[in-house]
């Protein structure tokens, strides 16, 4: 589900296609074959290219999905809710509410022509047919540190070791953001599609940001397992890591067509969000794009400007 459409926003902006716990144990585990994991129809296959469940922590289990090779790895990572799909499926433009449907010219294969590229479902996470995510369940409302902790840990288990590219969704670019500061040596790229950061904290009004924490705590309580993104926890985490000495070439991906929140009655959230990507931007040192004729949903709208994007910083990354 789109971000800003019904109480979806409550708990953080989605990108895509759908609608807590202690951090991650030193990687390790393995990977099981999962019946569901194919990719688009189409799409040419390689050796290794394959969806599967990854076992982490002993008994989690989270689906994973990689195609392509070379190197850097790139990984994407969706907005609240959305799970791998939102990566290998398009929207309809001629209409919003359908169903973004599977193509070999979404985001993931067109990356995969170029260089290896893996994207997965976290825990709580929706596919675009409505059914959960096969990844093990965990405790919500979760974390930026959970998330990254999840992400480096599945890698790992996958035998993807990088160096990586990482493009962060809407709440994903959350998480892409602490994993940059916590591992940088490793990560030699950031890609952020209209992604949520630490600055909508001071961009949004005191009581836009009441708000939202407000419905997004209401929206824990009652969701059990679905995903709920903890903004609180997470620019504490964000704010407390290192910070990027050293930034990474990165592009910024910005929503052109206005899109709101919805999370109380004290304005439109849209000024306060393009003034978070503005200053997102600047921290980076990143090359911001504005003209992305999409809404919040810029992977499954504009899938060739997200695949240009992380095509120019993987090769700004080879140059390095």
């Amino acid at each position: 589900m789109i971000a800003g459409a019904g109480t979806a926003a409550a708990a953080g902006p989605t990108t895509g296609v759908a609608a807590g716990r202690a951090p991650a144990a030193a990687a390790g585990g393995g990977t099981e074959p999962a019946p569901d994991a194919t990719g688009p129809p189409g799409d040419s296959a390689s050796p290794g290219d394959s969806g599967r469940l990854v076992t982490i922590d002993g008994n989690r289990r989270v689906y994973l999905e990689c195609r392509g090779t070379g190197s850097p790895t790139v990984v994407l990572v969706s907005g609240t809710g959305g799970a791998a799909d939102e990566w290998t499926s398009l929207a309809d433009p001629g209409d919003p509410k359908a169903v973004p449907k599977p193509s070999t010219s979404a985001v993931l294969p067109r990356v995969a022509g170029f260089t290896r590229v893996c994207a997965y479902d976290r825990p709580g996470t929706t596919r675009a047919d409505g059914s959960p995510t096969p990844s093990t369940p965990v405790p919500q409302p979760t974390s930026a540190r959970a998330g990254a902790d999840d992400l480096r840990a599945v890698l790992s288990a996958a035998g993807e070791h990088g160096p990586y590219v990482l493009v962060g969704a809407s709440w994903g670019a959350m998480i892409t953001g602490l994993l940059a500061r916590a591992d940088a040596p490793r990560v030699v790229g950031l890609v952020t599609v209209d992604g949520a950061s630490v600055h909508l904290r001071d961009t949004l009004t005191p009581a836009q940001w009441s708000d939202w924490m407000r419905k997004a705590a209401a929206l824990g309580a009652e969701n059990g397992v679905a995903e709920v993104p903890d903004y609180e926890s997470a620019v504490r985490e964000v704010s407390a890591a290192p910070p990027l000495r050293h930034p990474p070439p990165a592009v910024v991906l910005t929503s052109d067509e206005p899109w709101d929140l919805k999370v109380g009655h004290s304005g439109s959230t849209w000024p306060a969000w393009l003034a978070a990507q503005q200053r997102l931007a600047a921290e980076l040192h990143a090359r911001r794009v504005t003209d992305t004729h999409s809404g919040h949903g810029i992977a499954v709208e504009q899938p060739r400007l997200v695949s240009e994007a992380v095509r120019e910083v993987v090769d700004r990354a080879r140059g390095r």
